[in-house]
């Protein structure tokens, strides 16, 4: 891949030579994989096949095992098609951490060359800012890294699942018998194929977020021009609330697991919902503060530049009212001029709402709106958990007696 090409001041084309130059998710082996595989075709086509590619390589297998095997509708506790954390892990929370690649790229492929198209980076820090990007490139295409978080999968990963089994009945996958708990064959492949390939493309989506926040941390360090009035009210880098909600889809796919997890251990431990409201609390927290504290990272140059603004339109603002009041309250220098239709009563309420404008200046660059929306997306997963508590014929009767 191509160097960077940085744009000369007064220049209205890209930073970037090309906006794929700092794309998250077009590069590194899998991506590659893809491509020889006729999975994706540049930049990122064919979804359809990756989605159902994918998902059938690590569901379909499943299912004819575990009806070789006697375990598709019966035989034990949890049978495969009456289990529904499987199911929503990979026909559901699988196919959307793909689509989310197709997603992040459309979101985030001009949010790079915004920082230079602002003027936010000094002229004197673009060579700086190119080699921050090119580190972030070679991170992303890191073959050697790749292959670390495979291995972790492999290993630890399928350690920390076989301490932990969600539930303690015989299922489609694990059965108790006279000579203790064994893995059936459907289990092994489950084990080692279907949950490997899911938590691999987990674990690499949380690296290409440590990527991005990787690259802002070191961007934040670099001398950095706010331009405190722009309209985001966030000294121009509101653009980078995009990425929050970029990212966004990949901690829905991880809520909607917890969702058939929670479900799963609602219908066979019979445990209620309630039992698990501290467990969901900390856990959307943890995502909620995940996807928006990093874009905090440039608070403490608001702050200071918002406050040495502040004190300068302070000073001139001492000097304007002392003016205006100098001519209009005491009458000096406006020998025959009207008070009616002056432009000076105009030019004060503009710098009143000038200074009220600095004054709410965003620290972390992203509105309530956004918030909002974020937390909502990430709650969606969760909600029909609600139907676990109130049955859904009452609830449909309940909505029915308010709309009418």
């Amino acid at each position: 891949m191509g160097k960077p090409k940085i744009v000369q001041p007064g220049r209205p084309e890209s930073s970037l030579e090309n906006d794929q130059d700092f794309s998250l998710v077009l590069g590194g082996p899998l991506y590659q994989i893809y491509l020889r595989t006729r999975l994706a075709r540049p930049p990122l086509d064919l979804v359809v096949r990756r989605v159902v590619g994918i998902s059938l390589i690590c569901w379909l297998p499943l299912l004819l095992l575990a009806a070789v095997e006697g375990h598709l509708t019966g035989g034990v506790p949890v049978p495969f098609l009456r289990d529904p954390e499987v199911h929503i892990r990979f026909l559901v929370a699988l196919p959307l951490l793909i689509v989310a690649e197709v997603y992040v790229y459309q979101r985030m492929r001009h949010m790079v060359p915004q920082f230079l198209d602002r003027g936010i980076i000094a002229p004197g820090s673009r060579d700086r800012f190119e080699k921050i990007v090119g580190s972030a490139m070679r991170l992303r295409n890191s073959v050697l890294i790749e292959v670390v978080l495979l291995i972790m999968v492999l290993t630890l990963g399928y350690w920390v699942w076989r301490q932990n089994f969600t539930l303690t009945l015989s299922t489609w996958y694990r059965v108790h018998d006279i000579d203790g708990l064994h893995l059936t064959g459907a289990g092994w492949f489950y084990a080692l194929v279907s949950l490997s390939i899911f938590r691999f493309i987990v674990i690499r989506w949380f690296f290409r977020l440590f990527i991005w926040y990787r690259f802002l941390w070191q961007v934040r360090a670099l001398p950095l021009h706010f331009n405190l009035y722009h309209p985001d009210r966030a000294g121009g880098i509101g653009f980078l609330s995009g990425s929050a909600e970029a990212f966004a889809p990949v901690f829905v796919a991880q809520m909607a697991v917890l969702s058939g997890a929670i479900f799963t251990h609602i219908i066979y431990s019979g445990t209620r919902l309630p039992s698990f409201k501290a467990e969901i609390g900390v856990i959307l927290v943890l995502v909620v503060l995940v996807l928006v504290v990093p874009l905090g990272l440039f608070a403490r140059q608001l702050e200071e530049t918002g406050r040495r603004a502040k004190r300068r339109f302070g000073i001139l603002a001492s000097h304007y009212v002392d003016s205006f009041d100098r001519k209009w309250d005491e009458g000096e220098d406006r020998p025959g001029e009207s008070l009616l239709g002056t432009p000076d009563l105009q030019s004060l309420a503009d710098l009143s709402n000038s200074f009220a404008f600095v004054s709410r200046l965003r620290l972390v660059p992203i509105s309530k709106e956004a918030l909002v929306r974020l937390v909502i997306l990430v709650v969606l997963p969760l909600l029909p958990l609600t139907l676990t508590m109130f049955p859904l014929d009452e609830v449909l009767k309940r909505v029915f007696k308010l709309v009418f």
